[in-house]
């Protein structure tokens, strides 16, 4: 029996719902379902990246303990509303939003003024209602990018917006994560675990891009630590375990470069080694066609290994 720590596979993606969908990563090694279930459980909740309101200014209102005459709630229930709307944001800087609305109705999140860097998840996220037909509501909101949780004083741009009321945000589109480990077999080798991963999200990222930027993250920060040591991993083939003993000596060396040699993309590096490519020989045994149907594998990945491949004169 071999030594080595084999390589996983993303195998099957159920689809529950656009906002929701179950990853199964299969054959582990002994004991690590727990270990890769926790560790992008912790990731997924607390480090992908999104969207939220930090700040709202209402004409009339200078602080939040009071009440907006014509609406039917107070000032705190707007704040509430207000960050149950949830964003997507093309641009890293924060966004400023304009809100107008005069008469009796109720006013939602698609009564925002958007621009072009600004999408509402949520459009019937309702914000407040106005219960006089001659009251209006003039209000302004502040939208930021970040990750995980951000407390009311560390909010940076507050300082340039004093007239804003200012919100705690929660940034991360996931809602939740939940993972269950079980027994799979290889073969012979029948200890084996196999990891079911469960991601829900707001509908700002789908739960494929949430578990891939987690699974990104990951990479980079053990990189960053392992420094130049490289460990060689094992691989499952055809059942049974590959034989140790089967080196491929004849071949060149450079095609026996790791693929996390060649300074690619995290995100394209994780979708070749998620899908069992390690070296450049693996790379270049796959046709063009081949390499686009791989799991995690889009077109901008597949122009920057052809554009690597160039450089390498490969």
């Amino acid at each position: 029996m071999s030594k080595l720590i084999h390589t996983p596979s993303l195998g099957a993606v159920i689809d529950h719902h656009p906002t929701s969908a179950t990853f199964t990563i299969e054959p582990l090694h002994p004991g690590y379902g727990m270990t890769l279930g926790n560790s992008l459980r912790r990731v997924l909740l607390s480090s992908i990246a999104g969207a939220a309101v930090t700040g709202f200014r209402v004409q009339g209102i200078s602080h939040e303990f009071t009440t907006i005459s014509g609406i039917k709630e107070d000032v705190v229930a707007i704040m509430l509303n207000l960050k149950s709307i949830r964003f997507r944001v093309f641009s890293d800087e924060p966004q400023e939003l304009r809100l107008s609305k005069k008469g009796k109705g109720i006013v939602k999140a698609k009564d925002l003024q958007l621009n072009a860097d600004v999408e509402v998840v949520n459009p019937d996220q309702i914000i407040c209602r106005i219960d006089d037909p001659k009251a209006s509501l003039e209000m302004e909101i502040l939208v930021e990018t970040g990750r995980g949780y951000r407390a009311l004083d560390e909010q940076g741009f507050s300082k340039k917006v004093t007239d804003m009321i200012m919100l705690d945000a929660l940034f991360t589109p996931v809602l939740r994560v939940r993972y269950k480990v079980e027994n799979t077999r290889v073969g012979q080798m029948t200890d084996l675990d196999k990891l079911l991963l469960t991601v829900d999200t707001d509908g700002s990222i789908t739960p494929r891009d949430a578990f891939e930027e987690a699974s990104a993250i990951l990479v980079n920060q053990y990189t960053a630590l392992a420094g130049q040591t490289k460990v060689e991993a094992g691989s499952l083939f055809n059942g049974s375990e590959v034989d140790s003993t089967q080196t491929e000596t004849d071949e060149p060396a450079e095609l026996m470069t790791s693929i996390e040699d060649l300074n690619l993309s995290a995100r394209t590096t994780n979708a070749l080694v998620n899908n069992e490519i390690q070296t450049i020989k693996d790379l270049l045994s796959l046709s063009e066609a081949e390499l686009r149907d791989l799991k995690g594998f889009g077109n901008k990945a597949l122009d920057e290994v052809k554009e690597k491949m160039s450089e390498l004169e490969l």
